[in-house]
């Protein structure tokens, strides 16, 4: 209980704060966005945001050049996932920005000073890195709490008219057998709780986004909370939110779903409600009724 408040009042914290603390920009105004913090990455968290395009690239807030990394630093030798990146020191946070055009990158942070103004240009959208198209990556890192930080929390809302779609309810059984309550008998048992849930921004052709919150209610009770608000690393683990701070495995190895809680199903009959918010706020939810034998 003490873990869930605290979790709660860090929330609400980041929230209040996003106007005086940060007051970051959005590091594109043309780009599209085609990946969001949470997504569900083949079973891995999204710990930034994704954008297609072939622009600039700016500094969401002013701060001191932390790092830089080019085609031309091949010290480890080893294969560089973030391709061309820069990082900027804002204090407590970090802004990286990776996966950028290495030619013309590289370029601007030659004529970098050490100490940058917000808005100013440090890079090109590009393809640098593991990536699938042009474009960039974008995270914050608050490296006082250790922990990854949405940054469409702290960040002015992009347009978004459409609540996110909850396209399914799934059940993992003790032996790891993954069933559609709808399509077969459930047992007696303790089961785990998966959805598919996305969200868009603007129209259903747009590309497929992570929620902000789910909630899974058992019978009138709710049974599971997943937030996408930060990711902690702890002991060399990555942790999210889900009613506590749970190792990421657990919630995204059903890839492309989430699991969202577990409960124990008793013989009768159980009504399960989904409710999927997207950061703007807009909300939607689902029933799932099933008979327990």
């Amino acid at each position: 209980m003490m873990e869930t408040i605290k979790m709660r009042l860090l929330s609400i914290a980041l929230l209040l704060s996003a106007s005086t603390l940060y007051a970051m920009d959005w590091p594109s105004l043309d780009g599209t966005l085609v990946s969001n913090f949470g997504w569900n990455e083949g079973g891995t968290p999204a710990l930034g945001i994704s954008f297609s395009n072939t622009g600039p690239v700016h500094a969401a807030d002013d701060g001191e050049i932390l790092f830089m990394q080019d085609s031309s630093n091949t010290a480890s030798q080893l294969p560089e996932p973030l391709g061309t990146w820069i990082a900027v020191d804002h204090g407590d946070i970090i802004s990286i920005y990776s996966r950028l055009d290495d030619r013309q990158s590289k370029e601007l942070f030659a004529a970098l000073p050490g100490r940058i103004p917000q808005n100013t240009e440090i890079g090109i959208a590009g393809t640098s890195g593991w990536t699938r198209f042009n474009g960039f990556h974008f995270s914050l890192f608050d490296r006082k709490d250790r922990r990854w930080v949405n940054p469409a929390m702290i960040m002015t809302p992009l347009p978004d008219t459409r609540p996110p779609v909850i396209r399914g309810l799934f059940l993992k059984n003790s032996d790891g057998q993954v069933v559609e309550p709808s399509q077969i008998r459930i047992a007696q048992g303790r089961y785990t709780i998966a959805v598919d849930v996305t969200d868009t921004l603007t129209s259903p052709s747009a590309p497929l986004l992570a929620p902000y919150r789910i909630v899974c209610i058992m019978n009138g009770s709710e049974v599971g909370e997943l937030t996408f608000e930060t990711y902690s690393a702890r002991d060399g683990m990555l942790m999210v939110y889900r009613n506590g701070l749970v190792p990421v495995k657990q919630v995204y190895a059903l890839a492309p779903l989430y699991e969202v809680g577990e409960a124990l199903f008793t013989r009768g009959q159980v009504t399960l409600e989904i409710i999927a918010y997207d950061i703007a706020r807009l909300v939607q939810n689902a029933v799932y009724r099933f008979t327990v034998e």
